[in-house]
């Protein structure tokens, strides 16, 4: 059972909570420019795998890509499930499910349900935060570095997306 999801990471970024001087405001950097690309991620809670891909949109012909090299990564035997939101290109008339895999959708509204929110909150508090991209290569190299910094650390993916109610209910 797979979750997945996908967030915007760019220059218009998001400042992160810092302790500092009382009375004083803290340093840090903010861009105001509008340029950005999306994270696409499915995680595995119960074992801590995740599959990524940085994609310029969300479309669903960014969707048909993840969703088939997704699907390519698994065994040839394997079936999997992948729970994700309702966004309109999860669930587009032309959108190509593979064979070896289901989409069910999430109810509307409940972005709490999704194990992989708690990944991006992750990634913009320790990875991504008061930084500024001069163009969107470096902003694709940002994610790509992020993701594979948060891969590395062993055990991270499944200490932020398996919580209590999720392992009563998988167990």
């Amino acid at each position: 059972m797979f979750f997945q999801d996908e967030a915007r990471f760019g220059q218009k970024g998001r400042l992160c909570h810092r302790w500092w001087l009382k009375g004083q405001r803290p340093p840090g950097l903010c861009d105001q420019r509008f340029d950005w690309t999306y994270l696409y991620a499915a995680v595995e809670p119960k074992t801590g795998e995740g599959f990524a891909l940085v994609l310029p949109t969300v479309s669903t012909v960014a969707m048909n890509r993840f969703l088939a090299d997704f699907a390519a990564t698994l065994a040839p035997d394997d079936h999997a499930v992948m729970i994700l939101d309702g966004a309109g290109w999860h669930a587009s008339k032309s959108l190509v499910v593979p064979a070896n895999l289901i989409l069910v959708p999430l109810p509307p509204y409940s972005p709490e349900c999704n194990p992989v929110e708690r990944i991006w909150l992750f990634l913009r508090e320790k990875l991504m935060s008061l930084r500024v991209f001069p163009d969107q290569d470096a902003i694709i190299d940002a994610c790509c570095d992020a993701w594979n910094a948060l891969v590395a650390e062993t055990g991270r993916i499944k200490s932020l997306c398996f919580p209590p109610w999720l392992q009563k209910v998988i167990s």
